[in-house]
């Protein structure tokens, strides 16, 4: 099991990421994932800060101060700046801060990603210089699973976009190998679930949880 799927930037096949220019349009993706992370995010209580998340370092106020942080940083590359000038964590925040900062940032990203342009831009990320369209898919998939990681340790059941799952599961499988996990792969081994679960199960499975 990973402790951050942030690490997920560093991924040394992440340029495979990039859609077919018929793609459909990756940002509507990225914004459904941002909406349900923040509405998710939005019905934690005071009395589960500090309750276990299955990403295994994090519990509900450290995520909680991340996922805050990745929302930041996914502005910042919109605009081509550094994404290493935004900290993982918002750590300025108080208990409980995080849904008013979560709305603002959110805002700032539908700003900055409104052009359509950007999807072809080349931008700043963690793993190096990719198109826009690969980092909106990138933060898709992060966003996704640490939302259902979230969502576990609260006790919530979001309603998953299907379709946005499936495609976040085609990516991360050819992005993320299921093999040789550990050292520059820092996920855990996948877990076994039955062919026909449902697609956030087989994700975060990929990814390392245990749905």
């Amino acid at each position: 099991m990973t402790t951050d799927t942030t690490s997920f930037e560093q991924s040394p096949s992440t340029k495979a990421a990039t859609p077919a220019a018929d793609a459909l349009d990756p940002r509507d993706d990225l914004a459904t994932a941002i909406a349900l992370a923040g509405r998710t995010l939005a019905a934690v209580r005071p009395d589960q800060y500090d309750a276990p998340t299955p990403c295994e370092d994090f519990d509900v106020r450290r995520l909680s101060s991340h996922l805050v942080a990745v929302v930041r940083r996914i502005a910042v590359i919109g605009r081509g700046e550094d994404p290493f000038s935004v900290p993982s964590f918002a750590d300025e925040l108080a208990d409980g801060a995080w849904g008013g900062a979560w709305e603002s940032a959110a805002r700032e990203v539908a700003d900055v990603w409104a052009d359509p342009g950007i999807l072809g831009r080349e931008l700043r990320l963690p793993v190096g210089r990719l198109p826009g369209a690969a980092g909106a898919l990138m933060y898709s998939h992060e966003l996704t699973v640490h939302t259902w990681d979230l969502a576990r340790a609260t006790g919530q059941r979001p309603v998953w976009d299907e379709s946005l799952v499936e495609r976040a599961l085609t990516l991360v499988r050819r992005v993320l190998p299921a093999e040789a996990r550990g050292g520059p792969i820092p996920f855990g081994p996948v877990t076994d679930v039955a062919a026909d679960a449902p697609a956030i199960d087989r994700l975060v499975a990929w990814a390392g949880r245990r749905p």
